[in-house]
């Protein structure tokens, strides 16, 4: 190599440095974030229930309020409704729901720009929601969160709208890597998601940002997987025809998923005629009993999740764990929650392959494993039917087991169920919040018309 070449080289490299330290820093940031806003959902846990999760303690008192026994989880709803219902309708009304369509938009529609105040107030709204009984997941917050960290990197630096869309991008994967001591897969979250494109350049800072947060991260939770899952094998062959129809009902779960979240909030708009930020109170009372009833759907569930992978309930309470989750989840959202659907997709995927393996184990005990073994599978079955990310739902399980085993029925079941999920529905539990507006980020080039009874995805301040 000459001069000229060397020369040319290093230009090149050092016209790389910024991005590449503001992906550091974007690693940095998110895996704070994710940190930090674990912390807030434990604190707020405990100062509403007296337990840091309770969802796998059945019926539970606070020992605070012991006056009220299991009942408190009539009122702890309703005081989160009014504590994050205000806080998001006044200061950031992007931060209601699960997040990820919100960064999908900024990304396609708005050259990756977030409201600075979203990552403050997501956080403190989606930890008071989850604290207080709302049963959604901690992912979609710390991916919002992230990707505003991002967002904010770029527009400060005044990087060119391509790479703050790729900050956004890197902050999404760093949430998501950290948040799961998943670094693969969160790499293939923002990129399968968030940036809907493949390309080297992209890989790469991604890459570097995911790798950053899952470092941060284990310095505070260490480098286990949060999730104690047991080891997978195959005992058969005659398994994979198995695990193939587990995909297909995974499919039309995912699906019913789908059209149970979004029918009950079209239910609650038009039920509801009062003020949006007393929405969640109100709300708030539908789903302190439906706690009362299911106190395991208190919250994330992964407690609840890990029993069920483990063999802890019976056929009949794994069924009803299922059917619970879509409804809390669907009601949480519907009311005006914030927080997001990809634990809750995990968790019904755990129900449904944990209660399909107990049949199939039932029928040919000699042939089939434990009824874990489709547990797994089954969560990244229909989170891959719901969320249409199949490469991300294979390497999340994979990532969380470390067995490698897994990965062919894994990757039948997920191929299955993301197949039919396509025939059954054109949009996916993320594209069908945007589509219900008129925004198609499939086809750009061809707009929806949104119903004329539904309000635009955010307000017109909301997205300068």
């Amino acid at each position: 190599m000459d001069r000229l070449d060397v020369e040319l080289t290093w230009d090149r490299a050092r016209g790389h440095l910024p991005l590449i330290g503001l992906c550091l820093a974007v690693g940095v940031g998110a895996g704070l974030g994710a940190i930090g806003f674990r912390y807030l959902i434990e604190g707020f846990t405990w100062v509403f229930t007296g337990h840091t999760d309770p969802s796998a303690l059945g019926h539970f008192s606070n020992p605070h309020l012991a006056f009220l026994g299991p009942f408190v989880v009539l009122v702890v709803p309703v005081v989160g409704g009014l504590l994050y219902g205000p806080l998001v309708y006044r200061f950031a009304p992007e931060a209601r729901g699960h997040g990820v369509p919100e960064v999908m938009l900024a990304v396609h529609s708005n050259e990756g720009k977030i409201r600075g105040r979203v990552p403050v107030v997501k956080s403190f709204a989606s930890a008071i929601c989850i604290g207080t009984g709302g049963s959604v997941g901690r992912e979609g917050p710390i991916v919002q969160i992230g990707s505003a960290i991002g967002s904010a990197l770029g527009q400060l630096s005044r990087q060119a709208a391509d790479n703050t869309r790729l900050l956004v991008a890197c902050g999404a994967a760093g949430g998501i890597a950290a948040t799961f001591n998943a670094p693969i897969a969160g790499v293939f979250f923002a990129l399968e998601l968030i940036l809907r494109k493949w390309d080297t350049h992209s890989f790469g800072y991604v890459i570097l940002a995911g790798l950053v947060a899952t470092a941060v991260g284990r310095v505070a939770f260490g480098a286990e997987a949060f999730l104690t899952l047991p080891s997978f094998h195959l005992v058969s062959d005659w398994e994979y025809p198995l695990y193939a129809l587990l995909g297909l009902v995974a499919a039309v779960v995912g699906v019913v998923f789908i059209r149970v979240l979004y029918g009950m909030e079209d239910l609650a708009d038009r039920l509801w005629r009062g003020p949006a930020w007393l929405r969640p109170a109100v709300g708030g009372i539908l789903l302190g009993l439906v706690l009362l009833a299911l106190p395991q759907m208190y919250g994330v569930g992964y407690p609840v999740l890990e029993g069920a992978i483990g063999g802890k309930y019976v056929l009949g309470a794994l069924l009803v764990f299922l059917c619970g989750k879509i409804i809390a989840t669907s009601l949480t959202m519907a009311i005006g929650g914030s927080g997001g659907v990809f634990a809750p997709s995990l968790f019904i995927g755990a129900m449904l392959g944990s209660a399909y393996g107990l049949g199939a184990h039932g029928l040919l005990p000699g042939m089939t494993a434990s009824a874990g073994a489709y547990g797994l599978v089954g969560m990244a079955a229909v989170f891959a039917a719901a969320g249409r990310a199949p490469i991300t739902a294979v390497l999340i399980v994979f990532e969380l087991t470390g067995d490698y085993k897994i990965i062919l029925p894994l990757m039948l079941a997920v191929v299955v169920a993301t197949g039919l999920s396509h025939l059954l529905t054109a949009n996916s539990i993320y594209t069908l919040k945007l589509r219900r507006r008129g925004i198609d980020i499939e086809h750009p080039a061809h707009p929806v018309s949104p119903p004329p009874d539904r309000e635009v995805l955010l307000p017109k301040e909301a997205v300068v």
